[in-house]
């Protein structure tokens, strides 16, 4: 029986962030996702501009991370302030299911990536066939991030929903703090029933910044796996 193996999972990522980079237009507004897929992203990007094509396309990163990475491979960045409408974003997920609805926040950017996807004509989110799941919730915890302030409260009213609660933590062993310096509470539902409903009871909370649900925000999946690329649309 064979295995999946870091190496091929790296280059699953690597073959759907290429295929990926390639709905990229002249002229585009693209926002840059973050994490290690992402990056595959951006490098693909940057060796395209090196090669003289793309020069005018210019990235929103949805993290310092990613900001930095694409400063450093010379990729030209703007902000939504200059351009509040994104023609097309390219990102990672940490788990998809069969309708195309996301799990997001792994790395800790799941508002920023939230806030570009919704002011996207297009998205297109990059996986490996690892990340394909029956149900939302049976592989990864759903990140929910929280203002500091009273955010024990915010923990309790999790677990209330049936969550069990980890506070994320960085590598010095202390409370993780995003981009806006906000916590990030990792939520273990087990396998969702109805997303939708857990994502409205969620964004009803005050005090709850963000959640790493995106529901109804992808409009194509590009997956690849031992037997290649493929692309996926919303049922």
């Amino acid at each position: 029986m064979s295995t999946t193996g870091e190496g091929d999972v790296a280059r699953f990522k690597r073959q759907a962030a290429e295929r990926a980079v390639e709905a990229i237009q002249p002229g585009m507004v693209v926002g840059l996702g973050s994490g290690s897929t992402a990056a595959f992203v951006v490098h693909r990007l940057a060796a395209l501009r090196a090669e003289g094509m793309l020069m005018d396309v210019v990235g929103v990163p949805t993290s310092v991370g990613t900001e930095a990475l694409a400063r450093a491979s010379g990729v030209p960045l703007t902000t939504l302030e200059e351009h509040p409408v994104v023609d097309l974003t390219l990102d990672g997920a940490d788990e998809v299911d069969s309708a195309l609805r996301l799990i997001k926040g792994g790395g800790g950017a799941l508002l920023r990536e939230k806030i570009v996807a919704q002011a996207s004509r297009r998205v297109l989110i990059v996986v490996d066939a690892g990340k394909l799941s029956p149900r939302l919730g049976t592989r990864w915890p759903v990140p929910v991030e929280v203002l500091p302030f009273g955010w024990r409260s915010q923990a309790l009213f999790l677990e209330g929903l049936g969550a069990r609660i980890t506070p994320r933590q960085g590598p010095d062993g202390a409370l993780y703090r995003t981009d806006q310096g906000n916590f990030i509470l990792d939520c273990a539902f087990g396998p969702i029933e109805r997303p939708e409903q857990l994502a409205s009871r969620l964004e009803a909370r005050a005090g709850i910044v963000a959640h790493g649900l995106f529901i109804g925000l992808t409009s194509e999946l590009v997956v690849a796996g031992p037997s290649g690329v493929e692309f996926r649309r919303p049922s």
